[in-house]
């Protein structure tokens, strides 16, 4: 066990390991007792770390979501948006419990300068190295995806832009490769502290978004309204929501490392009040607005159906800063995985470059392969993202505060920090289901058996109605096949006004067959 010194303010110091990947970790920002806390002489406020919570979250939830409040209707939609919040909420509040337990029982371990895979490492304090695998491959997937769904929705926006105002006739797949280019240098830095200042800029830039949307909404109310239809009732809609929900709500896959880099870890809890305190109210209104004015005429983004075209253009370039500056966090545990995996030294250097380039290559090759982000965004939402946002988060929580209990319960227990069957300690035993139904918190059993069933039907069900509509959807080519097929249109060709009514042909600007 590690010893502790006093100083002359009282604060108590927790000497550290002196190297962690080949880098000192003893300098000015090595980690300390205060009070009682871990904290660290310097890192996120909870404020800025709420903030990039939402700068995490909002952007693709905005132009979405409304689309699936029409597919579950306005009263279940509401139902459920307040139920997601406060059980995506509560997930997020679990998951800083779990990062907080491991520093408490592992101090040496994780209280070092940079941990490259937190959630991982929760993961497999909870079951074991399995189990740390896997939580890799989940949040590998689900970042990797959902930076695929942001490329895209970023490169969409600037062609809309482009061709509304200049009629510039420039590719969508070229307008891919120039985002990626551009994105390249920030995905170069290394953690969430490196670039705090740009997730606070998404989130402003997200603000007036929402402002702008609420008010072309309401432009369009008087015209669109009454010719607004929603869709007969079917299941598969619902479950095509559900995941669309879980896509706007779930990236807990990001919080342990953005947590890391917190001041003061414990107050991460703060963090998530602020964030989805902040996020429902960005959310709510433009659903509600979205459902009211333009129902099912609404497409895979509330922003089209716009009939403004300053408000649809400038809320286009606003929601494509969000989204650019949300891929810098969205990369990072994607490149820091890829790091891990090839050995590369945690300062920066031509092998980070590498690695990093490669990364982004990739993830640029699937955007251009499946143009369209819609039916992607559905299935990431129910598969890998309702894992690592319901079901782990709850599941690894149970784990994790019972094998704690049991632990202050025989003080005299040796400690190691090796993995044992199920990421206890090799000479503690480890913690059972039984242990559980015994020692765990009745509510915090209740909640976390609760969401973790929710999460796996839910899921299962989200993902089969995505697969299914990816079956029977319109076929688009991919980029590097198209561009040889003359007879076949750009993806994401458009750029003009998606009108509302049921032929969607209703707009404010007379001929629908000019502006629609």
């Amino acid at each position: 066990m590690p010893s502790f010194t006093t100083n002359s303010s009282g604060v108590i110091s927790m000497p550290l390991a002196s190297k962690f990947g080949g880098e000192d970790i003893t300098g000015n920002n090595a980690y300390f007792y205060k009070d009682g806390k871990l904290q660290k002489n310097k890192g996120l406020s909870w404020v800025v770390t709420g903030l990039f919570i939402v700068g995490g979250l909002a952007g693709g939830g905005i132009v979405a979501l409304p689309t699936a409040m029409v597919e579950f209707g306005f009263g279940v939609g509401m139902i459920f948006t307040v139920i997601m919040s406060l059980t995506v909420g509560y997930t997020a509040y679990a998951l800083g419990q779990c990062w907080c337990i491991l520093q408490r029982r592992w101090p040496q371990q994780y209280t070092q300068e940079h941990v490259r895979k937190p959630y991982p490492e929760i993961g497999g304090r909870a079951l074991g190295p399995r189990m740390n695998l896997f939580v890799s491959g989940c949040v590998l997937i689900t970042q990797f995806g959902t930076a695929v769904v942001y490329l895209l929705l970023s490169s969409k926006n600037i062609h809309d832009f482009l061709k509304a105002f200049f009629a510039a006739d420039i590719g969508f797949c070229v307008i891919v490769l120039i985002v990626a280019f551009c994105l390249l240098p920030v995905t170069l830095l290394k953690s969430p502290q490196d670039f705090w200042g740009a997730v606070v800029v998404a989130m402003f830039t997200t603000s007036i978004a929402v402002t702008l949307i609420v008010v072309g909404a309401s432009l369009d109310f008087g015209i669109c309204s009454p010719e607004r239809r929603v869709p007969d009732f079917q299941i598969t809609n619902y479950f095509l929501a559900l995941g669309t929900f879980m896509f706007t709500y779930g990236g807990h896959s990001v919080f342990p490392t953005i947590q890391h880099d917190m001041k003061k870890p414990h107050e991460f809890t703060k963090s998530t009040i602020l964030a989805f305190t902040l996020i429902a109210l960005f959310y709510t209104p433009v659903s509600i607005m979205g459902y009211l004015t333009y129902g099912d005429s609404l497409g895979d983004s509330i922003i089209n159906s716009l009939q403004t075209k300053w408000i649809q253009q400038t809320v286009n370039m606003l929601i494509t800063v969000h989204c650019i500056l949300t891929l810098t966090i969205v990369f990072n545990p994607i490149n820091q995985e890829a790091e891990e995996f090839f050995q590369i030294p945690q300062h920066f250097g031509l092998k980070r470059v590498f690695v990093r380039t490669g990364t982004l290559l990739t993830v640029v090759f699937v955007a251009e392969s499946l143009p369209t982000f819609g039916p992607l965004l559905d299935f990431v939402g129910g598969s890998t993202l309702t894992l690592t946002s319901l079901i782990f988060p709850c599941v690894f929580y149970l784990f994790l505060s019972v094998g704690e209990k049991k632990a202050n319960e025989n003080v005299h227990c040796p400690k190691s920090d090796n993995y044992g069957k199920n990421g206890s300690p090799e000479e503690e035993e480890p913690v059972t289901l039984i242990n559980i139904v015994e020692k765990a918190d009745r509510i915090t059993l209740f909640l976390c058996t609760f969401i973790s069933l929710f999460g796996i039907i839910g899921g299962a069900a989200a993902s089969y109605s995505a697969i299914r509509e990816m079956s029977y959807a319109h076929f688009v080519p991919p980029c590097y096949i198209s561009a040889f097929l003359d007879s076949i249109s750009d993806p994401n060709s458009g750029g003009r006004t998606n009108c509302c009514g049921f032929g969607q042909n209703i707009s404010r600007y007379g001929d629908p067959a000019q502006f629609c």
